[in-house]
């Protein structure tokens, strides 16, 4: 089934970072999608627009689930994001208890899963996903490469 699920989330997680991107937000786009695979939630970056600095892809698409849930955590949901998680973003992953987190471009610099912070490695995370990144690592990269180069 998570085969299945990444098929279906993470064209939808590009769609709303290229979305993102024309709205002159940095393009990341996330989805969270539930264990039968319906999608329960899509979100691109709003920090620009809602002058957020948590207005990350990740924390909407994760507080828009919950609401529609009506529960914090999501143990049997998985989060699609075009970009590794940052360690915000990852700490709340942790708190919102996501069976798996798929993502497409490794952040170097900013991430918080497999650089960085590494969240789900610090012996205060109570909660470790499954982690599977890379998924379509090369599109996610190309949008945020040409985002960057376009305001240079």
């Amino acid at each position: 089934m998570a085969g299945n699920n990444a098929s279906e989330g993470m064209p939808r997680a590009l769609a709303a970072a290229r979305a993102a991107g024309e709205a002159g937000e940095v393009p990341v786009g996330a989805v969270v999608v539930d264990s039968d695979g319906a999608v329960l939630a899509v979100a691109g970056n709003r920090t620009e627009r809602d002058a957020d600095p948590a207005g990350h892809a990740e924390i909407l698409a994760l507080r828009e689930a919950a609401a529609v849930r009506g529960e914090p955590r999501l143990p049997d949901c998985d989060l699609y994001v075009t970009l590794e998680p940052c360690a915000m973003c990852a700490q709340a992953v942790a708190f919102a208890r996501v069976r798996r987190l798929y993502f497409g471009a490794y952040d170097p610099k900013g991430g918080g899963v497999d650089h960085g912070a590494r969240i789900f490695d610090q012996p205060t995370c109570h909660h470790r996903p499954e982690v599977y990144g890379g998924i379509r690592e090369s599109e996610a990269a190309a949008l945020l490469r040409q985002f960057f180069h376009d305001r240079r």
